[in-house]
């Protein structure tokens, strides 16, 4: 497979990723699963960096634009990648006398959709910096 579909499979599956985070955790009436709260300003930062990144990167990924663009579009998917970490730590066990169990929500019960997800972001944000260094997309 070449480093041009690998990159398109893994731009969709990053935007599923952003919409499905934000549809997830931005709800103000029910909080998200997991043992912590999150910030809603870290939902919005991991929204605000995943859009700018999909039109950055997609950008360069489709047309071909500037190396600069794509330069700028990796960087926000590595602050794309470690918001998303910071928001897994949600599932950290919660200390305290007063600490509550975790909470579920209707998506699962438990962490590893999160956990696929956002390691999976990691993933891909190492393999298109492999390729964008190596000069592999074209």
């Amino acid at each position: 497979m070449s480093a041009n579909v690998v990159s398109a499979i893994l731009l969709v599956l990053a935007v599923v990723l952003v919409v499905l985070t934000r549809l997830r955790l931005a709800r103000s009436d029910e909080p998200g699963a997991g043992r912590l709260d999150i910030p809603v300003g870290l939902v919005n930062a991991h929204t605000a960096l995943g859009t700018l990144a999909i039109l950055l990167w997609g950008s360069y990924l489709v047309f071909e634009t500037d190396w600069v663009v794509g330069f700028l579009g990796l960087l926000l998917w590595w602050g794309v990648t470690v918001v998303g970490l910071l928001i897994l730590l949600r599932w950290l066990p919660a200390k305290g006398k007063h600490a509550s169990e975790g909470a579920s929500d209707a998506w699962t019960e438990g962490p590893w959709l999160s956990m696929v997800g956002h390691l999976g972001a990691l993933v891909g944000a190492i393999v298109w910096t492999a390729y964008f260094s190596m000069d592999k997309l074209t």
